[in-house]
């Protein structure tokens, strides 16, 4: 399952809360034309495996929590110094 990092978590209250989400909304991990994308979601979409930590939820599409499996989900500053998520072995 994938672990998500107290830094990703801490970016995740931060998507959520600037977006005003509503209770039980979270973070959406799906495949994309190039790669992986995140956006946030009311509530999952069936199928969707569910990973709750430090109270926040993050929802992958089933064939990204196949491939997330073993990972980690982090965050860390880009090159324009704003904080990104980002997948790590």
């Amino acid at each position: 399952m994938l672990t998500i990092s107290e830094n990703a978590v801490e970016v995740i209250k931060l998507v959520l809360v600037g977006g005003e989400s509503s209770e039980g909304s979270g973070l959406r991990i799906a495949s994309a034309e190039q790669g992986l994308q995140a956006a946030v979601a009311e509530a999952p979409q069936e199928g969707d495996e569910i990973i709750e930590e430090s109270g926040v939820r993050v929802f992958l599409e089933q064939e990204v929590a196949q491939l997330l499996g073993d990972k980690t989900l982090d965050a860390e500053r880009d090159d324009n110094g704003e904080l990104a998520l980002a997948v790590r072995d």
